[in-house]
Formats: structure tokens, C-alpha cells, sequence
């Protein structure tokens, strides 16, 4: 393509990163663009291979946890291919939300007549939002909330907020399996700011809470499979590794000179000092887990990440600065 007053145009150059692990990949898709799995007996998992959702077959029907958008009208797709094979109902009664993000419910609305469960607070962040694809809740609950449907028991627990105020526990004791989302990523890094979370200490303190629960099976979110117990454990090295060598940055890092090359320029000095403080943390960890988890090499993503915490072990567990004398 050529413009006539500019010449011919081309791509830009596009970096190349390390290959992804084939631990962190799952199995390949169907010509729908989706892979329904069981998980353990009548609880199954759909994936786009970024997006995932799960739902459980009853004799009354099925209860749909999360509505992914990019997975969209796939995840009624996903349901009567299960249906038909198995000889049971494809008709969705019951939708639960495990938080109020578009990119987790915003197909919700393609599901009607169905009872609409979640989080106190995720009505009232849906309410706020007022979206027409991601309708509220009707059921609602403040700690914890048995959902039972034909004879299947479902146990929602909110442990305070972490990856945002409302995202919940979904626990399928009947079925040796976990659902906790944008928490860990089976296999890979979190992407920018922990996974773009609001809540750095209630995130990094979600994955202890989950391996607190018997389970087997971890339907985490986001990606092509399912994650283990090997997969949060690997994940909370991950942030550890983070965690110690922000620390030892902030003890070792100089702040003097970006301060006194701006002067009067205070914000130019912070960025520079900060900037520093992130990238010497960084630096290490994206050396040890590159081949290990998947994008850690991308380094916009542990460098954000380790950004986030850096500021968290400052703000929240302080000191943020020497006491001025």
C-alpha cells in the first residue's frame, strides 16, 4: 500500500519473545474457536484459550459460572454439546458471577430467565455500571452462600477483596475443585499490575487462601488449561522472588541523583528514582522465570507487577520514606 504523500508504508518492527512453555499451553480448539472439558464428573470447562468459564449439569438444569464475552454465544455451544452427549437438560437456570468485570460477565445478557447469583457487591458495582449485558444479581450474599440445584452443592465464600472488592471463591466440594479468577494464571505471568488488580495485599494473600481448600482442579480464569496446586505454588514463588527483590531495591537504590539532576522538578525526580528502584527488582526475576512461566520475558508485565508491589511494601507496609528529622 502506497500513499502519494508518503510513500510506501510498513509494518512496524515487532519484538520476539522467548517460546512459550508447552506446560503453559492447552489442548487445541475446535473449529468454533472453543474446548469443553470435564473436569470431574458433571462439572465441565469451556476455554477460548485466553478466556474461561465453567458450568455444572443437574437434573434441573445448568448453572453457568461466568460469561466471558469473547467466549459468547460458544459457552451455549459448549452446554448442548455436553447435553446431547450426556442425555441431560440444556437449559442454563442459574448464572453465577465470580466478579462484576465485563471481561467475565459481560455475556451475561445472552442468558435469560435465569436466576443470577453473586456477591453483594458485585450487584452493587453492576447497578453502578449499568450495563444492559451484565444484568445484577437477584441473589446476593455477604461472607458465604451454599447454592444448591438439583442436588448438586456449590460453596461461594468472599474473603475480602483482592483482584477486585467482590471476586469470590467458588468451591465444588463434590467435585475436587476450585474456581478463583485473575488470581493465578495456570503457567504464566500475571499480566500488567497483578493481573490489573485493585487490592495488591488482598491479591498477594488469595493464593495461600485457595490451597487452604481441598481441591484438585483449578479453573483459574484466564488460558488454555486448567491449573494445579503446582501451578499456585509456582505462582507464589513467582511473587515472592518479586517481593524480596523489591525490597532489597528500595534499601539499595540511590534516590539522590535523579533528585538532584531535576531539581526543582519533583515529579521527574520520583520517576527516575522509581523507575530505578523497578527496574533493578525486576531485572532478576524476569532472568530466573523466562522458559519457566510463560511471557516473563515480556518485561512490560513483571516490571508493572513488581511497580505494584514495590509501592504496596512502601504504602501499605510502610516506612515510605525516612521520617524527616
Amino acid at each position: 500500500m502506497t500513499s502519494p504523500a508518503s510513500g510506501p508504508t510498513s509494518a512496524p518492527a515487532l519484538p520476539d519473545y522467548a517460546p512459550i512453555p508447552r506446560s503453559a499451553l492447552g489442548p487445541p480448539l475446535n473449529d468454533q474457536g472453543y474446548h469443553v472439558g470435564r473436569v470431574e464428573r458433571n462439572l465441565y470447562w469451556i476455554t477460548d484459550g485466553t478466556y474461561q468459564a465453567a458450568f455444572l449439569t443437574t437434573p434441573d438444569g445448568v448453572v453457568l459460572f461466568d460469561a466471558p464475552p469473547t467466549i459468547g454465544h460458544n459457552l451455549q455451544r459448549a452446554v448442548d454439546e455436553i447435553a446431547a452427549a450426556e442425555g441431560v437438560s440444556n437449559q442454563v437456570t442459574h448464572l453465577v458471577y465470580s466478579h462484576h468485570h465485563d471481561d467475565h460477565a459481560g455475556a451475561a445478557s445472552l442468558f435469560d430467565n435465569v436466576v443470577r447469583v453473586g456477591h453483594e457487591d458485585t450487584r452493587r458495582l453492576l447497578l453502578r455500571d449499568n450495563n444492559p449485558a451484565r444484568p445484577a444479581p437477584e441473589v446476593t450474599f455477604t461472607d458465604r452462600y451454599t447454592l444448591e440445584v438439583g442436588g448438586e452443592r456449590v460453596e461461594l465464600a468472599w474473603h475480602g477483596p483482592n483482584h477486585s472488592p467482590d471476586n469470590i471463591f467458588i468451591h465444588f466440594p463434590d467435585h475436587d475443585t476450585l474456581m478463583l479468577i485473575d488470581i493465578v494464571n495456570a503457567g504464566w505471568v500475571p499480566i500488567y499490575n497483578l493481573n490489573l488488580s485493585e487490592d495488591v495485599p488482598g491479591y498477594l494473600a488469595a493464593p495461600a487462601t485457595a490451597l487452604s481448600y481441598p481441591w484438585k482442579h483449578f479453573i483459574c480464569g484466564h488460558l488454555g488449561r486448567l491449573a494445579t496446586r503446582e501451578d499456585v505454588a509456582l505462582h507464589q514463588a513467582y511473587i515472592a522472588d518479586i517481593q524480596a527483590s523489591a525490597r532489597e531495591a528500595l534499601g539499595t537504590v540511590d534516590p539522590t541523583p535523579y533528585f538532584m539532576k531535576y531539581g526543582e522538578n519533583a515529579w521527574a525526580g520520583v520517576q527516575g528514582y522509581l523507575d530505578a528502584v523497578t527496574d533493578a527488582a525486576a531485572k532478576p526475576v524476569i532472568a530466573k522465570y523466562t522458559g519457566v512461566l510463560a511471557a516473563a520475558d515480556i518485561e512490560i508485565f513483571t516490571r508493572t507487577t513488581t511497580f505494584a508491589i514495590m509501592q504496596s511494601i512502601r504504602l501499605d507496609l510502610g516506612p515510605s520514606a525516612p521520617v524527616h528529622p
